[in-house]
């Protein structure tokens, strides 16, 4: 996994908020993105440890 879902889910976010709301969706869009990001590598992790 790796922190590669970090910076996509980011540039993912910006540009559908973009897209949707223009510059202000864009910094919304890049907040969910990257705030979606750290939640599920932080189940990932959660999920790899349980799992031992």
């Amino acid at each position: 996994m790796g922190c590669l879902p970090l910076p996509i889910l980011f540039l993912l976010g910006l540009f559908i908020g973009r897209a949707i709301g223009g510059t202000n969706g864009a910094l919304w869009g890049a907040g969910i993105g990257i705030a979606l990001g750290l939640v599920l590598g932080g189940l990932f992790v959660i999920l790899v440890r349980r799992r031992r």
